[in-house]
C-alpha cells in the first residue's frame, strides 16, 4: 500500500506593517503648521460670516414713507424712534423727542449746517439749565417732508455729532400715532 506523505500547509507570510517614517525637523513643523493654519483660517472665516450675519440682523430699521404719504418709524433696539433728515440742508439723524419744544442740535451740528446767530436763551432740561440760542427761519426735512422757516434750538449736549432732536415745533405738523413698535407721522391738513 502506498501511503501518501502528509502535506503540511505552508504558512502564509505575514504582511509586514508599513510604517511611514516620522517626519522630523523642519518638515514636521511645516506639516503641523499647515494644519494649524487651515484650522485657524476655518475659524476666522466662520467668525467673519457670523459677524456679517449679526451686522445685518442688528442693523437699524429704516423709516419708510408709505404710499399714503405717512412716515412710518420702527422702534429701534434702544426703544427710541429715529428718522433721517436735514437741518438747513445738512444731513442729521433725528431722534423723535415728544418732550422737546424745538428741533434741537449740538453746536458742532449747527456749525456743520451753517446755523449762525440766533437769540440767546436758557433751556430747562432734565439735566438742569443750559445756555443756548434759537435760530429762526431754518429749513428742516424729515423722511421726504420739507418744513421751511423752522426755529432750531442750538445747545444740545451729550449726543453723537449729526444727531438732532425732533421736537414739537415740527411734530405738531403731524398726527403722531404710536401703535406697538411703530410710530406713524401723518401730515395734518392745514
Amino acid at each position: 500500500m502506498l501511503t501518501r506523505p502528509k502535506v503540511q500547509p505552508m504558512p502564509l507570510p505575514t504582511p509586514r506593517p508599513q510604517f511611514k517614517p516620522a517626519l522630523r525637523g523642519p518638515a514636521a513643523l511645516l506639516q503641523r503648521g499647515a494644519s494649524a493654519w487651515l484650522i485657524m483660517v476655518f475659524w476666522l472665516a466662520l467668525i467673519g460670516v457670523l459677524y456679517l450675519a449679526f451686522q445685518q440682523l442688528l442693523a437699524p430699521k429704516r423709516a419708510v414713507l408709505n404710499a399714503s404719504g405717512e412716515l412710518v418709524l420702527p422702534r429701534q433696539r434702544d426703544g427710541h424712534f429715529y428718522a433721517a433728515g436735514t437741518v438747513n440742508g445738512s444731513p442729521v439723524q433725528f431722534l423723535v423727542d415728544t418732550g422737546a419744544s424745538y428741533v434741537t442740535v449740538s453746536q458742532s451740528t449747527a456749525q456743520a449746517a451753517g446755523l449762525q446767530g440766533g437769540e440767546p436763551v436758557r433751556f430747562s432740561t432734565a439735566n438742569g439749565t443750559l445756555e443756548g440760542r434759537i435760530v429762526a427761519g431754518v429749513p428742516v426735512g424729515i423722511g421726504g417732508f420739507q418744513i421751511s422757516a423752522t426755529r432750531v434750538a442750538v445747545g444740545l449736549n451729550g449726543v453723537p455729532e449729526g444727531t438732532a432732536l425732533l421736537g414739537q415745533n415740527v411734530l405738531s405738523r403731524f398726527d403722531v400715532v404710536l401703535s406697538g413698535d411703530t410710530m406713524t407721522l401723518r401730515p395734518t391738513q392745514r
